[in-house]
């Protein structure tokens, strides 16, 4: 019998982390739901579970360090190894301020989770996807950081530029890393890329996104699941080729 893909999404108990894990675990792999409420995530697991999903709850809170490195362990201690770790966690604590008005501290919620907190799980779990014969890392990252849409007023997201920006640098710093970690493993089997998921119903989304959750899911299950000849370091929404 053939060994089961193993996948990790962060911040995976609700929204599109969720039904990523929901995806991915209908093609027959073992999913692992992080999540820093260690309630939330065993009540995803079992929402997957009796949807015939094998699915385990690992406690992981990105923004601290301990929390990153114990999750590892236990994946190690259960699985032994790692296939996909999708980089799902992430907050927007811009609250529609301009950038000029944005605190220190939204600054820094922005970037301890969604460059900071992404960095430092890509690297605790590394060592772990090394071990397999495929290893895919899914950066989720949005549109709104792209350099090039940003500065174009006549872009679809140029209108957006000014407000929201702690959460687009962030984004932005994503997509570099992207590329760098990309470049570093280009001779390794291991993937990465960058995926916009678009602007989905969730929580952070709002209700007057126009795109469902489950459509919000397929960049990331569609990067984790690609063949050997497939990209790496490639910035991605359904397909279509993103500009930096």
């Amino acid at each position: 019998m053939a060994e089961k893909t193993i996948a990790l999404i962060t911040g995976a108990n609700k929204g599109i982390g969720l039904e990523t894990a929901r995806q991915l675990g209908a093609q027959g792999m073992t999913v692992l739901i992080g999540a820093r409420d260690v309630a939330k995530g065993e009540q995803a697991a079992a929402v997957l579970k009796g949807e015939g999903i094998t699915a385990y709850p690992i406690p992981l809170d990105v923004t601290d360090t301990a929390s990153i490195a114990a999750a590892a362990r236990n994946v190690e201690a259960q699985f032994g190894k790692l296939d996909i770790l999708i980089n799902n966690a992430g907050v927007y604590p811009d609250g529609g301020m301009p950038v000029s008005h944005l605190s220190d501290d939204q600054w820094g919620q922005a970037f301890e989770t969604n460059v900071f907190g992404l960095i430092r799980t890509s690297q605790a779990f590394l060592p772990l996807l090394r071990k397999s014969e495929s290893g895919r890392i899914v950066n989720l990252t949005s549109i709104l950081g792209s350099l090039t849409l940003s500065a174009d007023p006549k872009s679809p997201v140029g209108g957006y530029t000014g407000t929201g920006a702690a959460y687009a640098v962030s984004k932005a710093a994503v997509n570099m890393y992207t590329v760098h970690l990309a470049a570093e493993l280009k001779d390794t089997p291991i993937k990465v890329n960058a995926a916009h998921p678009g602007w989905v119903k969730t929580d952070m989304g709002g209700g007057a996104a126009p795109m469902e959750i489950v459509d919000g899911a397929k960049t990331s299950v569609h990067l984790a699941t690609l063949p050997a000849d497939g990209p790496t370091g490639s910035y991605t929404h359904l397909g279509d080729t993103l500009p930096w």
